[in-house]
């Protein structure tokens, strides 16, 4: 099937041609312009085709009392092309919907794949600069968890709860070995899967796990619910572009659009209420997702709108390294009490010395990604959620007014001009014009509409469920909430309000002040050596971040330190 612009540019040449002989059918000498038009547009073969006018009494559709050029094979190939014409002018119709709709779509997945590497970045080089005896043996968990972070946003079914778990219960042999009792590390794989198991009961991390669960929530369920909600907007308009017409709209198709050629009335066009008659009555299921559609489009808007701050997966994720370096210094703050805690579950162990693997970070790998970036405020992730649905909004009414669309646009002729009737050529349509949706074509006088269509009324259910799940995601004023269900499934819901742990803002947490700068600015060095010339009172030793020559009491000084001026990101 060609397309639409090739179609009309030919289809003007040809009927142009046609309008040197439009006469009426009474007048009608030849059938050439009819066959002519019908080969170019069916590439159909010409025999057996009408030289001239003749009776048809074995047409179906096209009934008419005067002499005609069409013949009962001729019928069926038109009702075929006035079935591919329409859908040819739905698709044209929908053309730049369906773009900016599959658009965004891949352009928020781009940039969501974006920022889950940049944070992965930012993680690993806080444990390159900062902790850098741990970063190797790091890794894997990083990437496992920004590997999970990805797999749920993109709609897998991976439970936050378990990876946001799994990545601190893996932290936490790590930060004993080398912050809380360091110099050695123990030689038994035994003891750092107990270490690891008594994280939970032990709570070294404070409730910064609490908090970054709740933010994870806030955040990603929203931004996964966007996505899925894009692709079934993509979903609909495929399924309107593709849309089977019953027998009584392909025959009203044709009688419309076909049946003037078999009387020589090849440059016709329909009378407007004619049109609008057979294609409300072609359309009137599709009309019935107007509602659902102008509802799914004010849904999105709520939810983008609500999208900011904690509940901003952009935020959450490039300010995620800044909560794994508080819960790293809550646990070396509180290492004696840890200590003690550990050799109640897992006794004490059997060590031996081992040099630590340190990170390689090399200046190449920087290059490629690894260092970190600022951020141009007009490229940030809410903005362009804010262009898009500023431009979806233009499309509440798109379903509502789709058949009048395709007439005026399209298909019907011009005010005050002489058009076809259905039957003849005639100054305006008589008959009444009946609205749009089902229930309005009790009275259409040209397309019986029977039943329902099972295909739209399954793609209505999907709108349905994915706006109480829009509607659901935006927090008004309610927080996130990940509660797992009895199969280890996520039960998605809300529940209760926003506190000063969860990173909200308040008297009793700084922390989204200071975060809210991490899309403007970040060090790209935060070593501990920048602390300078931290002295014991005793020692005098300067603090070294490899490890060697540290004691624990000048490391706590230090961390204490990196901590108070990490609050005050001016004095950088």
């Amino acid at each position: 099937m060609m397309d639409a612009q090739t179609w009309r540019v030919g289809c003007r040449c040809l009927l142009l041609l046609a309008l040197v002989g439009f006469t009426r059918s009474e007048g009608m000498q030849s059938c050439e312009e009819v066959r002519k038009l019908f080969q170019w547009r069916l590439v159909g073969p010409v025999r057996g085709l009408p030289d001239s006018p003749r009776a048809g009494p074995d047409l179906q559709v096209c009934v008419a009392k005067k002499p005609t050029c069409c013949t009962r094979k001729m019928e069926e190939r038109y009702q075929i092309a006035a079935r591919q014409d329409m859908q040819q002018v739905l698709q044209t119709s929908s053309s730049a919907l369906k773009f900016l709709i599959s658009r965004n779509a891949a352009a928020f997945q781009e940039t969501l794949e974006t920022l889950i590497r940049q944070a992965e970045n930012y993680t690993s080089i806080l444990f390159c600069n900062t902790y850098r005896n741990m970063a190797l043996e790091a890794a894997a968990s990083i990437q496992e968890f920004f590997t999970d972070v990805g797999l749920f946003l993109f709609g897998a079914d991976v439970n936050p709860e378990e990876f946001v778990n799994r990545f601190f219960d893996s932290l936490f042999p790590l930060v004993y070995n080398h912050l809380i009792n360091p110099g050695v590390t123990d030689s038994s794989l035994e003891y750092s899967e107990c270490i690891r198991m008594a994280r939970r009961d032990i709570g070294p991390f404070g409730n910064i796990p609490q908090r970054v669960l709740g933010q994870m929530g806030r955040s990603l369920l929203p931004s996964r619910t966007f996505l899925q909600a894009l692709n079934l907007g993509i979903e609909v308009i495929n399924t309107t572009d593709h849309l089977r017409f019953s027998k009584e709209c392909s025959r009203a198709l044709l009688r419309m659009q076909y049946c003037p050629h078999c009387q020589g009335l090849t440059f016709s066009k329909p009378c407007m209420g004619y049109c609008l008659n057979v294609v409300r009555g072609c359309l009137a299921h599709v009309a019935e997702l107007h509602p659902h559609w102008h509802t799914y489009i004010q849904s999105l808007e709520e939810l983008s709108d609500a999208m900011h701050g904690t509940y901003d997966v952009e935020h959450v994720l490039l300010n995620f390294h800044l909560l794994v370096n508080d819960a790293v210094m809550q646990a070396h703050l509180d290492g004696q009490t840890i200590l003690e805690q550990v050799y109640k579950i897992c006794g004490r162990p059997v060590r031996k010395p081992t040099q630590s693997p340190r990170c390689s970070f090399d200046g190449s790998k920087e290059k490629h990604g690894m260092k970190i970036s600022t951020r141009n405020g007009e490229e940030t992730l809410a903005n362009r959620r804010k262009e898009f649905i500023n431009s979806l909004r233009l499309y509440r009414t798109f379903y509502g007014g789709l058949a009048d669309q395709l007439c005026v646009n399209e298909l019907a002729a011009g005010d005050g001009r002489p058009c076809w009737s259905g039957e003849d050529i005639v100054k305006s349509y008589t008959q009444r014009v009946v609205g749009n949706g089902i229930k309005a074509q009790s009275g259409n006088p040209e397309v019986k509409v029977k039943g329902t269509d099972p295909v739209i009324n399954q793609i209505i259910d999907k709108l349905k469920h994915v706006i109480q799940l829009l509607q659901g995601r935006s927090p008004k004023p309610n927080k996130w909430e990940l509660h797992t269900g009895s199969g280890g499934g996520v039960d998605e819901q809300l529940s209760g309000d926003c506190d000063d742990e969860d990173g909200c803002g308040g008297s009793g947490s700084g922390e989204v002040k200071r975060t809210l700068k991490i899309t403007d600015w970040m060090p790209e060095e935060m070593n501990l050596s920048d602390v300078k010339q931290i002295h014991q009172t005793d020692g005098g030793g300067t603090l070294d971040t490899a490890g060697a020559g540290c004691t624990a009491a000048t490391e706590t000084m230090a961390l204490t330190l990196m901590g108070a001026l990490m609050l005050l990101p001016g004095l950088w």
